[in-house]
């Protein structure tokens, strides 16, 4: 008897759950007005309930059965459903990054270097820049918050001897008045955007215009895994260009990815829950040793707060260098032949 109810009770949650999932789904992508998708939410939710009923009352092969098949057909559908390279994209992911690599020097098509006085105005600029793999010196890793500890934005950024930095950051792909969705990222709302841009761009948006809060830290990285590192995003980039690809919330963020990235580059990395939840990704690092070693972990996030050192810049005379600026007091500049930014 206890075997049966307990039997019951698991088919139950499992219908539930799926239900639940097929509600959403149906929700973020069947087409048409609202009431359309309400509608097809209503009826799907009263085919899992009738399924349950069904379940308790003793006919479990007809409810199952019958489940089954119909959720067998909507994934039908939601297979079908593809990302796309053709919408009308939000100018700050209008355009794709497109790398040549001869040797040690790679040239980039499309990096950003938007001037930003809102989220709605700005200036569009897609520059074409040059950089020398042989001068590579640092990679820091910026975490941008906006919606308390554990949900950040992960920005990781690339510095030169020369003086240049760029900065790689895996987003969604919205369209034009779309904004992001933690759930809709979970229902195929979003496609992927590999975006490399200038730091005065893209670490400025976030503090500057869009009030969010920035830390940034140095990762401990040899040289050569500095490049690979690099070469990497280069080849998600490509492979962004090749074929589109769904941005998920879990599985597929901006977090998730930097970690398979890594992985090629330093085997045995170890899996993580922070890596989920991307606001500790960086006491994940430290606690694997790719931070600046000799001090706390509280002593690094103090010295990596760059929002007030970026905000700072909006105010200062002209010529102030933003790399530089947001770098001030950071921990392992010192010690990792960090370029000088260009004046």
């Amino acid at each position: 008897m206890f075997l049966r109810f307990l039997g019951r009770f698991a088919a139950s949650l499992v219908v539930l759950l799926s239900a639940m999932w097929a509600c959403m789904a149906l929700w973020y992508q069947l087409p048409g007005p609202s009431f359309v998708k309400i509608g097809a939410g209503v009826l799907w939710a009263g085919f899992g309930l009738a399924a349950i009923a069904l379940l308790w009352r003793g006919k479990a092969a007809r409810a199952l059965l019958s489940y089954v098949v119909g959720f067998a057909l909507l994934m039908g559908w939601w297979g079908t459903i593809l990302p796309s390279q053709n919408r009308l994209w939000a100018d700050d992911v209008s355009r794709q990054l497109h790398a040549h690599v001869d040797g040690n020097i790679v040239t980039m098509d499309n990096v950003r270097n938007f001037e930003w006085r809102s989220d709605t105005d700005y200036t569009q600029r897609w520059e074409t820049r040059s950089y020398d793999l042989d001068r590579l010196r640092s990679v820091d890793v910026a975490l941008s918050y906006w919606s308390g500890p554990a949900i950040a934005h992960t920005l990781v950024s690339f510095g030169f001897d020369d003086g240049q930095f760029v900065t790689f950051s895996i987003e969604i792909r919205k369209e034009r008045g779309e904004s992001f969705s933690s759930v809709g990222g979970f229902f195929k709302q979003f496609e992927t955007s590999l975006v490399a841009a200038d730091e005065h761009d893209i670490m400025r948006v976030r503090t500057n215009v869009r009030g969010e809060d920035v830390y940034m830290y140095r990762v401990r990285l040899p040289q050569q895994e500095m490049r690979s590192l690099f070469v990497a995003y280069l080849g998600e980039s490509a492979a962004l260009v090749r074929e589109a690809s769904f941005y998920n919330t879990l599985t597929a963020n901006c977090t998730t990815i930097v970690y398979a990235l890594a992985k090629r580059i330093v085997p045995g990395l170890p899996m993580d829950w922070r890596l989920l939840a991307s606001g500790y990704l960086p006491d994940y690092l430290y606690d694997v040793g790719g931070l600046t070693p000799g001090y706390s972990m509280e002593a690094l996030r103090a010295a990596g707060r760059i929002t007030d050192r970026a905000i700072a810049t909006d105010k200062a005379a002209p010529g102030l260098n933003f790399s530089q600026a947001i770098r001030q007091g950071l921990p392992g500049l010192e010690d990792s032949k960090a370029p000088k930014a260009k004046p």
